[in-house]
């Protein structure tokens, strides 16, 4: 094993929307499973209507579902409205359903087989949770954690949370494009299942 290998403790998907990042997420994931490799964590999926995209969902692993974000009216509102584009995001919703599967996987110590966290992804509408940020950067520092998530591609004003990611010493990021994507799942899995020795 290269010296390189032996310092990435966490991987990370990076593509352009659309591109195939949470398929390779969830492969990832139940080629890990079957690995008997500890799994937790969550993923998001598209909400479609009529053929239209509507909005996401956060899915947790062990099948919660919850409302991520919708596109949304501008409707008068008493409580303060975080928007990406036509979609608001429902934070609520969001922290609801992924800060206590974070938090009780942030505080896993002592264990033998170190804990795999699915978060996809750490992308606009995710950073609006201050909570959630705390929580990501506490299992990319821990020992016991190892994370497969994906981030966006930069694109206009930087988020500062994602470049702190990409650009830390102890991860791996696969760039996935539709020229790669068919054959990269083996090598991800492989990247993770190194991770954690």
């Amino acid at each position: 094993m290269s010296i390189e290998e032996v310092m990435h403790r966490h991987v990370f998907l990076t593509g352009i929307p659309g591109i195939g990042k949470t398929t390779l997420i969830q492969k990832a994931t139940e080629a890990l499973k079957s690995s008997a490799t500890p799994v937790d964590g969550f993923y998001t999926e598209e909400v479609r209507q009529g053929g239209r995209r509507i909005g996401f969902d956060v899915v947790t692993l062990s099948g919660n579902r919850g409302d991520l974000a919708r596109i949304g009216s501008s409707q008068a509102s008493r409580k303060p409205e975080y928007r990406v584009g036509q979609y608001v995001v429902d934070i609520t919703s969001f922290e609801q359903l992924v800060l206590p599967t974070l938090n009780s996987l942030s505080k896993t110590g002592n264990m033998e087989k170190k804990i795999v966290c699915i978060i996809d992804e750490i992308g606009k509408m995710e950073l609006f949770s201050q909570n959630f940020i705390s929580l990501v950067r506490k299992m990319l520092d821990s020992t016991n954690v190892v994370v497969l998530g994906t981030i966006p591609v930069p694109k206009g004003k930087p988020l500062p949370v994602v470049e702190e990611i990409r650009h830390r010493q102890d991860v791996k990021v696969f760039n996935i494009t539709k020229e790669n994507r068919d054959g990269l799942l083996q090598e991800i899995v492989s990247a993770v299942h190194n991770c954690c020795k």
